[in-house]
């Protein structure tokens, strides 16, 4: 079943080949015969009616520095696509926002991966809200008073934007720091949102396990270990990827969240979780597929299209 596939996408030319999850599942779909349609979000539009994309129709392989072939530059109207893959990274602002918007008009004729009305209903550190006692202590608060009593019940405390991505932004502050009122001032002169702050866990000196799943079934774990003296674990700012298994806490953890999931559309999800504790639900662009790959020879996405392929048949 030959399917037409749009990926919307950052650009693809300079992505990492042997690391970057929207070239492997591309590549995949290529493999089982698929006709792949890029462009970048930016030549997205709705114009009388229709949802355009002004992009090129594509061919992967797997040569660095010699891993796409472009074909004319063309527009299409996306709802002639079997599926559109929502694939941009974050940041999640407004403009991210407005894709979901665009995308979710064409639907249900077409089949959008992840389902765009619940990425923007479903952001990352939102969503996990729903699950507290999977969660170590949270508290979503632009109000320093409340950020304030925080960090004095739980001393060690992790500060990072509500919105952020690849570990930016993200601060521990233990029981002997006083900047906790200066990076308050910091966040609130750059952004009008509010801040999340988390109990601090030292299992993350273990490593951050970023847990696969599939149409909310678990395939498989990395675990991605920070860097001496650091605190964050994203591969993005050195995180070192490690081979790791399921734990039985894992599982459970995906037994809870996986019917969410399934029955909201998020076919493609990677969850963090440090220790015990849930933290993150990723369902914008998330990562890790390639490692998971080379480490346990599980191609998920090879599981991902297969999931994609049933829907579509159905």
């Amino acid at each position: 079943m030959a399917l037409k596939v749009a990926f919307q996408m950052d650009p693809i030319g300079s992505v990492n080949i042997d690391a970057d999850s929207s070239f492997r599942i591309a590549l995949e779909a290529q493999s089982r015969g698929h006709r792949l349609f890029y462009y970048t979000p930016d030549r997205l539009a709705f114009v009388e009616g229709r949802v355009t994309a002004r992009g090129c129709w594509i061919e992967l392989r797997r040569e660095k520095g010699n891993h796409v072939s472009f074909g004319d530059e063309t527009e299409v109207d996306l709802s002639e696509f079997d599926v559109v893959w929502l694939r941009q990274d974050p940041p999640f602002d407004m403009g991210y926002i407005t894709t979901t918007h665009l995308l979710e008009m064409i639907r249900p004729g077409t089949l959008v991966v992840n389902d765009p009305f619940w990425v923007r209903n479903f952001p990352e550190k939102l969503l996990v809200l729903r699950f507290p006692d999977l969660t170590p202590p949270t508290a979503i608060a632009r109000d320093l008073a409340t950020i304030r009593a925080f960090k004095e019940r739980h001393g060690d405390i992790i500060l990072k934007p509500l919105y952020g991505n690849g570990g930016a932004g993200v601060f521990r502050l233990d029981g002997n720091d006083r900047n906790l009122s200066s990076l308050y001032e910091l966040f609130t002169s750059m952004s009008r949102e509010p801040m999340i702050v988390q109990k601090f866990l030292p299992a993350v000196a273990q490593g951050d396990k970023r847990v696969i799943l599939v149409d909310g079934e678990p395939v498989g774990a990395i675990n991605r270990v920070p860097q001496a003296g650091e605190t964050r674990s994203n591969m993005h700012v050195g995180g070192r990827p490690e081979k790791i298994g399921l734990s039985a806490r894992d599982l459970e953890i995906c037994r809870r969240i996986g019917p969410t999931l399934r029955d909201h559309g998020q076919i493609f999800v990677g969850i963090d979780v440090i220790g015990d504790w849930l933290t993150e639900i990723n369902v914008t662009s998330p990562t890790g597929i390639q490692e998971l790959e080379r480490f346990d020879g599980t191609n998920a996405a090879e599981k991902i299209w297969q999931a994609i392929e049933a829907k579509r048949a159905g």
